[in-house]
């Protein structure tokens, strides 16, 4: 007969580590079918996306023709940048063409959603029609955009003459170039960014309308006072995100002049940041530079959505305050039926 001490069983189970315990020391050999699952991913994105981002950073210290032994040079490449008109050229009009399509764009997303928010026969038509743009392939548009503006044969200038007007050289004045982009720009995001809106638009509750319906507002009133507010995070979005792909225009102005030594069409009118990035690294074969434009163009990216962040959250407050007003009427219009109907 075999007598256990119970001390001694008591002090066995307190070395040896428990189930739990064990498994907690090895999670990889608990999860590696999870990790494996997930590893093409990341390894992906180390090798497509995190190894060409920190070259990129280490590029841009270096004269690199693609070819040769890499020069280190340190910040010259950014003194130079600071020194290229032809750079701070690039900048203007990115920022003129940015202007002069997000605003209009976004104004026309939010009416078009807004239509299509009510009650109107056909929307999935409409939502469709206003979304093919975006899905098109920007190189044709371009090239059909590129017809229609066109200085001698275009229809835009062909309708011109029928009026009896003069004829207006789009593709050869540099404000005519920014204004033929800034269309293509406008054409294509429009209807991406009203199905946003919609979406946006939706998650509002009804009752919010049919209150302000009741108080006698009109739809100016109930488009300025209680849509607009209540798609601050949305608006905020799309302007970030425009702002983003604004700065990086490349696909319009590259398709409409090609791969020329005048890249940006006459007196570089359409000439953008990311364009001379392009044309730099891939036509100059100066990659330390393009890499330096690139980064400069990073920083100008995130000021820009920094300060449109900053703009559109403090209209916020005010929004918010509106609508609180608006609750508070709401509320005492509510309180207020049972009075009446108790007085009839």
């Amino acid at each position: 007969m075999t007598v256990t001490n119970p001390a001694i069983g008591s002090a066995r189970a307190a070395e040896e580590p428990s189930t739990t315990e064990r498994r907690s020391r090895n999670p990889f050999k608990r999860f590696w079918p999870q990790y494996v699952a997930v590893a093409p991913f990341y390894i992906l994105f180390l090798v497509f996306g995190m190894f060409p981002l920190i070259f990129s950073i280490w590029l841009s210290f270096n004269d690199w023709d693609g070819m040769g032994q890499m020069k280190f040079v340190g910040l010259a490449q950014y003194r130079f940048l600071i020194t290229d008109s032809r750079f701070w050229l690039a900048v203007g009009n990115t920022f003129l063409i940015w202007i002069m399509s997000t605003i209009p764009m976004l104004f026309l997303a939010l009416v078009i959603a807004f239509l299509l928010h009510t009650n109107i026969r056909a929307k999935g038509f409409y939502r469709v029609a206003f979304f093919i743009p975006n899905v098109t392939s920007a190189v044709a548009m371009a090239i059909v955009f590129g017809s229609i503006f066109s200085n001698s044969f275009g229809i835009i200038n062909s309708f011109l003459n029928w009026l009896h007007l003069s004829q207006v050289p789009w593709l050869s004045n540099p404000w005519g170039i920014k204004v033929v982009i800034a269309v293509m720009v406008i054409w294509r995001w429009t209807g991406y960014n009203s199905i946003i809106y919609l979406a946006g638009l939706q998650a509002v509750s009804t009752e919010l309308y049919e209150a302000a319906r009741v108080d006698g507002a009109n739809n100016w009133h109930i488009f300025s006072r209680i849509t607009i507010p209540m798609l601050r995070p949305v608006i905020l979005f799309t302007v970030i995100t425009s702002t983003v792909g604004g700065l990086s225009l490349f696909t319009e102005p590259q398709v409409l002049f090609g791969n020329t030594s005048n890249i940006g069409g006459p007196a570089d009118g359409g000439l953008t940041i990311v364009l001379y990035q392009y044309y730099q690294a891939f036509n100059q074969f100066d990659f330390g530079y393009g890499a330096a434009i690139a980064w400069a163009l990073f920083i100008i990216a995130v000021v820009f959505a920094i300060i449109n962040w900053r703009l559109v959250s403090e209209r916020e407050v005010d929004g918010q305050k509106v609508f609180k007003v608006s609750r508070k009427q709401r509320a005492a219009h509510a309180s207020a039926e049972p009075t009446e109907v108790a007085a009839k």
